[in-house]
């Protein structure tokens, strides 16, 4: 980030972080952008753009017929440290986006992403449990079991591309196990304390990170070098560090083939996983696209 040399409050900077913003990513900015972005008067708009084209060596040009300020070919951002992702969310207007920079919309993005639903209430009794390290009890919904009533420990809270899980100690069950959070009807804080053994510390699977090593597929990726490319791999490998609880997900989330030999066929598998060992003792091993049809063609 480059060093602004005038002492500024924090409404301020968020102020030169949208003119910034703006301008690297839309390629133009206006007084009334800024005023009705942040609600703030004509003037104060002025001060600001004034005070961005001073600490800046030439990014704007102002234009006097649409009087916008564009961007220049000079054109340095004074805070670089955004990401693709934080822009992409911004430009994106995302429902309930409430970055410091403050949603554009400028930008037509589409994300086409069925998510499970999740009940507001019930999600702020969970996160308040994690917080202050309370048991929770829960009427939960099972692909398998139905509706059943269980009391757990929770500790994490995870994205899993469609769906949010919990992760909690299963007092049922007496093992750390995942929940989807869309599957709770009904929870609250419970009065009973978190045992040793149910905190997260214990939980294995969830503090063992593993490696996965990646390859573009051998048989359905004629060109391998446009992944390499776009991956950034390293000697051909895409290596990705994940948590042996979160590992099955994310191989069924990027369709990788977990088959012994690249068995799976289509355009939709594009990688192979190259190290199946690391599966070996996973909790969630299943998700993993034909680990499992491997393994039991492999016991026959």
């Amino acid at each position: 980030m480059q060093e602004i040399r005038l002492k500024l409050s924090q409404p301020q900077i968020d102020r030169l972080m949208f003119i910034d913003m703006r301008l690297r990513f839309i390629g133009d900015v206006r007084r009334q952008d800024v005023v009705n972005r942040f609600g703030i008067q004509t003037a104060a708009a002025t001060r600001d753009l004034a005070i961005y084209r001073s600490e800046t060596d030439g990014n704007v040009t102002f234009d006097s017929k649409t009087k916008s300020y564009l961007r220049s070919t000079e054109f340095k951002p004074l805070y670089p440290g955004v990401s693709a992702e934080e822009a992409l969310a911004w430009m994106q207007k995302r429902p309930g986006h409430t970055g410091t920079v403050g949603a554009d919309g400028s930008v037509p993005i589409e994300v086409p992403l069925v998510r499970s639903k999740m009940d507001v209430e019930q999600l702020s009794v969970i996160s308040r449990a994690i917080r202050a390290g309370r048991a929770v009890d829960i009427q939960y919904r099972s692909l398998t079991s139905g509706l059943t009533a269980r009391e757990v420990a929770p500790h994490a809270l995870a994205e899993v591309g469609d769906r949010w899980h919990m992760r909690a100690f299963d007092r049922r069950n007496l093992e750390f196990r995942d929940f989807v959070i869309g599957r709770i009807v009904w929870a609250t804080l419970s009065e009973s304390k978190v045992a040793d053994s149910e905190k997260s510390v214990r939980d294995i699977q969830w503090n063992n990170i593993v490696t996965l090593e990646l390859v573009p597929h051998p048989v359905n990726v004629p060109s391998p070098d446009t992944l390499q490319a776009e991956f950034e791999m390293i000697e051909g490998v895409l290596r990705v560090q994940v948590r042996a609880a979160l590992a099955g997900y994310l191989l069924r989330r990027m369709s990788v083939d977990c088959t012994e030999r690249h068995r799976m066929r289509g355009p939709s598998y594009q990688w192979w996983l190259k190290n199946r060992i690391a599966l070996h003792g996973l909790s969630n091993f299943d998700f993993a696209p034909g680990y499992l049809m491997s393994n039991l063609k492999l016991s026959t």
